[in-house]
């Protein structure tokens, strides 16, 4: 039996498909699956279906959806019962249960994924990426991307959002340190399309593409981040941002290293030479540059 969060939401065994219709009843499902083996409050159901304004009958039509739920499961051949149903969707004192075993859920499978890749971050960098990356592949799409969420949901769904990204964040600083740069390039551009203000996404692009000889489009990423970020916020990017942006234009040294952009933020920022060179206002001008540095950039294109 496999339940699905991360993607549309889908609850199925060999190929038999159980997956409520029903607007609500997948909400409420959703909500007790990422909750899964820890009671959900009744009161907590209210909220997620019917936010602050919920019908008098509340409590009775919850009642009425779990049994549906019930109903629903007992057609997967695994459980095959109402009575055994009632098992796994189970009423407790002020709440449901939904018990789901640990391969049984994608996300759970997920989170196991990631604590074992990041237990091996640094110390084994080719194992961590390999489980990280394994953990994202488990993501069919933006999390129950057919459910219609309500206030508790919407929380749910934006943390695990973050999660994903963070995970993604790591597998990649993993393979920067491993010199597989020139492998990152077409799925981060991807990537930081689809998260066009995203600093770090944008920084390991342009270390990418940096180790990769493509400085000119390093620089364009930059450039391009600071549009977006001047348009859509009214912010310029952060000093890191400008600092990565200077380091590029002058092909500072410490670029070279295999690390991620977090090491390389560090290193840059207390590089004397670098920052003398830039001058006490380098930030301003960064995406300006002077004649020296246009120079070394028309001395750097193909």
């Amino acid at each position: 039996m496999e339940f699905s969060v991360l993607g549309p939401l889908r609850v199925s065994e060999q190929g038999h498909d159980c997956t409520p219709t029903a607007p609500k009843q997948r909400r409420l499902l959703a909500l007790l699956l990422l909750n899964a083996n820890q009671v959900v409050p009744t009161s907590t159901c209210i909220d997620e279906l019917w936010e602050n304004s919920p019908p008098n009958s509340a409590l009775s039509t919850v009642q009425s959806y779990i049994l549906q739920l019930r109903k629903a499961l007992s057609t997967v051949p695994r459980i095959g019962s109402a009575q055994a149903a009632r098992g796994v969707l189970a009423t407790r004192d002020g709440g449901y249960l939904l018990i789901v075993r640990n391969d049984e859920l994608d996300l759970r499978r997920f989170a196991a994924l990631v604590r074992e890749g990041r237990a091996l971050l640094r110390a084994d960098d080719a194992a961590a990426s390999a489980a990280l990356g394994d953990a994202l592949s488990l993501w069919r799409g933006p999390a129950l991307s057919n459910v219609q969420g309500g206030p508790v949901l919407r929380a749910h769904v934006a943390g695990l959002d973050e999660e994903r990204v963070s995970v993604l964040e790591q597998r990649v600083d993993a393979d920067l340190r491993l010199g597989r740069h020139r492998d990152l390039n077409g799925e981060l551009s991807v990537i930081a399309a689809q998260y066009p203000t995203h600093e770090y996404l944008h920084a390991q692009l342009m270390l990418a593409l940096y180790r990769s000889g493509r400085r000119t489009q390093a620089l364009g990423v930059a450039q391009k981040l600071r549009q977006v970020m001047h348009d859509e916020l009214g912010l310029e990017p952060s000093p890191r941002i400008h600092d990565l942006y200077r380091a590029i234009l002058l092909c500072d040294p410490v670029l070279d290293a295999h690390d991620g952009p977090d090491t390389v933020f560090a290193r840059a920022g207390s590089a004397p030479v670098r920052l003398s060179d830039a001058g006490p206002d380098h930030r301003d001008s960064m995406f300006s540059a002077g004649p020296a540095d246009r120079s070394r950039l028309r001395q750097s294109k193909t």
